[in-house]
This record gives C-alpha cells, sequence and structure tokens, in this order.
C-alpha cells in the first residue's frame, strides 16, 4: 500500500512539474488507459491520480459509451404478460460511476451538481422531449433500477483520498460485463461551491484474442454468426439424443 501510494505522489509530482508556468487548476490521469477483456475476465480497478494547484474538493465521473435504451412496462392482459407502455431514452451511458472527496451536500450546491451531473440522481435521461410526461419519472427509475442490478450503474460511491493538499488519488472499479468502448473520466475541482477546473482523461474498454474475434464476428456478419449458431445447437441437440438413447 506504502509503495501505491508513493508511486501515485511520484506521478502526480512529475505531472505537476511538466505543465507550463500558467499551471491548469486540476491535472489528472489513470494508471492505465485500456482495460483489455479476454477469457476469464473477471472485473478489474483503474487508478486515477493527480494534483491541484491548491486547496479544494475532487470529483471524479466515469462515463461509459452513449447508447440508447427503451424501458416496456409489463402488463397483463388475459393471463398472459405483453409489453405495454414504453419509453425510449437517448444518449444514455452505458456505465456511470462516481468518485468524491465529500458528501455530495457538502461538495457544491444542487444546482452545480445537476449542471454537471454529478451523482446519479443528478444524471439527465433524455427523452426525446417527454420529460414532461407523467410518466417520465417511474420508467427513468426503472431505468436506473436495471443498469444498478447489472452493476453498470454502482450504487456505492467510491472515495477520493488526498495525499497532503494538493495531490489526489480514487480507485475506480469495473465489474466483469462491462461494455466496451471510449469512457471519459471527468474531474471536477470544487471551490467554494463552484467549479474552478475541470480534465477529461479518456479511456478504452476493448475485447483483445478469441473473444473479440468471436464478438467482432458476431456483430460484422450478423446473420451467419446467426446460422452458424443454430446449426451448433442442432448439432449438439442431435448428439445428446443419441447418446442418451444408447444409454
Amino acid at each position: 500500500m506504502r509503495l501505491m501510494v508513493l508511486a501515485v505522489a511520484t506521478m502526480a509530482l512529475a505531472m505537476a512539474a511538466a505543465r507550463p508556468v500558467r499551471a491548469d487548476p486540476v491535472v489528472a490521469d489513470l494508471s492505465s488507459h485500456l482495460i483489455a477483456i479476454t477469457t476469464g475476465f473477471t472485473g478489474t480497478e483503474v487508478l486515477v491520480f493527480g494534483a491541484t494547484d491548491g486547496e479544494g474538493d475532487i470529483a471524479v465521473v466515469v462515463r461509459g459509451p452513449e447508447r440508447e435504451e427503451i424501458v416496456r412496462k409489463k402488463e397483463r392482459m388475459a393471463g398472459i404478460w405483453i409489453h405495454g407502455a414504453s419509453f425510449r431514452f437517448r444518449r444514455v451511458p452505458s456505465f456511470y460511476a462516481v468518485a468524491v472527496s465529500k458528501p455530495f451536500n457538502e461538495l457544491a450546491p444542487q444546482q452545480v451538481l445537476t449542471r454537471h451531473q454529478i451523482g446519479l440522481e443528478n444524471l439527465r435521461l433524455d427523452a426525446g422531449g417527454r420529460e414532461a410526461d407523467p410518466n417520465y419519472k417511474t420508467f427513468a427509475n426503472s431505468l436506473v433500477r436495471l443498469k444498478q442490478t447489472d452493476q453498470l450503474f454502482p450504487t456505492r460511491t467510491e472515495k477520493v483520498q488526498f495525499l497532503g493538499n494538493q495531490l489526489f488519488r480514487a480507485n475506480l472499479a469495473f465489474p466483469a460485463n462491462v461494455p466496451v468502448g471510449t469512457y471519459q473520466v471527468e474531474v471536477f475541482l470544487l471551490r467554494n461551491g463552484e467549479v474552478a477546473g475541470a480534465q477529461t482523461v479518456p479511456l478504452v474498454i476493448s475485447k483483445i484474442g478469441l473473444g473479440a474475434d468471436i464478438y467482432m464476428f458476431a456483430h460484422r456478419d450478423a446473420p451467419i454468426y446467426g446460422a452458424i449458431a443454430i446449426l451448433m445447437a442442432l448439432v449438439a441437440g442431435s448428439l445428446a439424443a443419441f447418446l442418451f438413447r444408447k444409454v
């Protein structure tokens, strides 16, 4: 642990020393800019670290690639569950996590947290103009719960730790089912309830090896992949039936 702290302090000091004469209020970086997903991947952590030009608080927001999400309400009709009303949400981050140095109510006023979408309750979910619909909140909450169930919107807020008054660090956890793509790690420096500086650091999550080849094939040649999958299922089923008949 002491070695990790020393490494963070050394890297942050090097970053601070490398800054131009007119220093940015905050500089940050990651221990790795690439998470490689291989067979047997069970999740990982990435360290975000940096330095400020003085005292202040830090909030780190991690946003995955944006996607369109549809939330449907199931309704029972004639004893059968069917899809009822639905909401289509646009530009939903596929992953969203936060780390802060203080509780949200001590970090900044609510309007500042809302403006910069710091904290899950401040995440804006674009429903294509249907935000005034009486059912919007219900469907938005359902979308968040589904993401939380899949561990893609972690319920736990990570802690940003300061090493002295200017150096900081935080561990960012990513689950085994984390989506691939380019992530944005936003680091905010807050002073007197306002954002005094910010920096965005990219993070790439990518499949590699055989898993990546299969993933790319499935998305590039979906009809062929589907046909092969059906054929393999038929062969496996026929083989199982043959073996059980012999037994």
